[in-house]
């Protein structure tokens, strides 16, 4: 009684042990762990080396931007699980070995049915210890069926993968778009706003003076210093508004914020991006070249192939074998030989559970057609949104240019005016500010008309490169290989098969 306890209370203690029990991570694992995340984050990265132009920053975006650094590596492994699946079909070769021994010999003997009377002394056929070797192959026939369907919905799979990747391309270079012209225009702006900010403090000081000493009318020095005042607040708000576009872009390009860079401003030009066509070309191109609804032809696909395995499990299984066998045993005639079978197996069950499952099979079916009608739905009205804004931010773009224009030449007058003492320092600074806003109002402009240029891309489902294109390129080439596809004017009959 004793000893059970013993044992009992031992098997116990060894149980207890084996439980696993939560562990939380300490300080210095979190620690280690946020400064391996820190070194990764920008590793094996090109230096910035020089004014940041449009397209490097693109460049920088699509090898650096870890949103799509995710999305290709989902890619990757939707391509390694299809690669995978081919594997399953081919048949098994499996190679076995084995050892048996006993503490006795093995024997036996045999009796008479009838009489009951043993017919045979006891005798053994088997040694105690015997070794074993075989080698077989075998093929199920309906096991291959399965996992060609498996591998055929695994490459669906992966270029689904493929189509989500296009997907956050098309965004991330929308993104790069916008924000780069806005950070431009702080950057060409910055110093002239510092000097108006600057001048305006001045002329606000003069001002109050000025009312203090009653040395201007009471309400007129008031009407002048509200005047500043709104210049001052609406200089903060442009700033405001400007400065955190670089922060954005530094994001998109995977450049930790508050790094030192300049951008390489190029001049506004006019795009050669047109569209002045029937909408029901675009809705057509937009229709073939989409992601999201490529996504979705792919998901019926992958949908008829789950009918044909589903048809498939209905069958009867057949295994085919044959190997090569070999027995240590000396008691054996023949110690090495070839064995080859047949079998089958039919799952009866699944025939009374297949209309279920065609049931369910079908009303996927109808879910993902749903779905595409949708999203068909939500893409015609996206290319008729994205080709109404480029035309509308065009014609903002031109009344822009018009206005700086116009502003600059009102400027001019007024600065020879104040140098010939006939125009007011008030007059001065009013217009200072109203040209920092029509340059600010021409940059922001320009930029919205590239945005818009790029939402027509993205909504047609066009890529913004064209050729071959790979991560593996350096920044130089991937930034030369977006400049090209981005300068030519696009050619609807080129979209993307």
């Amino acid at each position: 009684m004793c000893r059970k306890k013993i044992i009992a209370v031992t098997v116990a203690a060894v149980l207890s042990g084996c439980a696993v029990q939560p562990e939380a991570l300490t300080q210095d694992e979190m620690v280690s762990f946020a400064e391996a995340n820190l070194s990764a984050l920008a590793a094996d990265q090109e230096p910035i080396a020089g004014p940041v132009s449009l397209y490097e920053a693109m460049a920088r975006a699509l090898k650096y931007n870890l949103d799509f650094r995710v999305e290709r590596m989902k890619q990757a492994l939707a391509m390694g699980d299809a690669e995978l699946k081919n594997w399953d079909m081919l048949p098994s070769l499996v190679a076995k070995a084995g050892y048996s021994g006993r503490s006795n010999e093995p024997g036996g003997s045999s009796e008479n049915i009838i009489t009951g009377v043993q017919s045979l002394a006891p005798s053994k056929s088997t040694e105690k210890e015997t070794f074993t070797a075989e080698l077989q192959f075998s093929w199920d026939i309906l096991d291959f069926g399965l996992s060609y369907v498996r591998a055929q919905q695994a490459a669906d799979k992966a270029l689904i993968a493929q189509e989500r990747t296009r997907k956050v391309v098309n965004r991330i270079i929308e993104d790069v778009r916008t924000v780069f012209w806005r950070a431009a225009s702080a950057q060409r702006l910055n110093s002239a706003m510092n000097r108006l900010r600057q001048r305006v403090r001045t002329a606000l000081a003069n001002a109050r003076k000025q009312a203090r000493n009653h040395q201007t009318e009471p309400l007129a020095a008031l009407t002048y210093e509200r005047e500043l005042v709104s210049i001052k607040r609406q200089l903060a708000e442009l700033q405001r508004d400007l400065h955190t576009a670089k922060v954005q872009l530094s994001l998109l390009m995977n450049v930790a914020p508050g790094t030192s860079y300049t951008l390489a401003i190029p001049q506004h030009r006019p795009t050669g991006l047109k569209i002045d066509k029937n909408p029901e070309e675009l809705i057509s191109v937009a229709l073939q070249n989409r992601p999201e609804l490529r996504e979705q032809a792919y998901q019926l696909r992958i949908n008829v192939k789950e009918a044909d395995a589903a048809v498939l499990e209905l069958l009867p299984g057949i295994n085919l074998y044959g190997g090569l066998n070999w027995d240590s045993n000396k008691y054996l005639y023949n110690n090495h030989w070839v064995s080859w079978g047949a079998k089958t197996a039919w799952n009866l069950f699944r025939v009374f559970r297949y209309p279920a499952r065609r049931r369910v099979i079908k009303a996927n079916e109808e879910v993902v057609k749903a779905q595409a009608q949708a999203l068909a739905m939500a893409i015609i009205a996206q290319v008729h949104i994205s080709r109404l804004r480029y035309l509308h931010q065009r014609h903002v773009f031109r009344s822009a240019h018009e206005y700086f224009d116009v502003q600059r030449r009102i400027l001019k007058q007024i600065r020879v005016a104040v140098a010939n003492d006939v125009g007011s320092e008030q007059s001065l600074i009013r217009e200072q500010m109203n040209m920092v806003l029509a340059a600010v109002k021409y940059d922001v402009a320009y930029a919205d008309l590239q945005n818009a240029i790029a939402n027509v891309y993205a909504s047609l489902g066009l890529d913004p490169y064209e050729g071959p294109v790979s991560t593996d390129m350096s920044v130089k080439e991937l930034a030369a290989a977006l400049r090209r596809a981005w300068e030519r004017p696009m050619r609807l009959a080129q979209a993307n098969g």
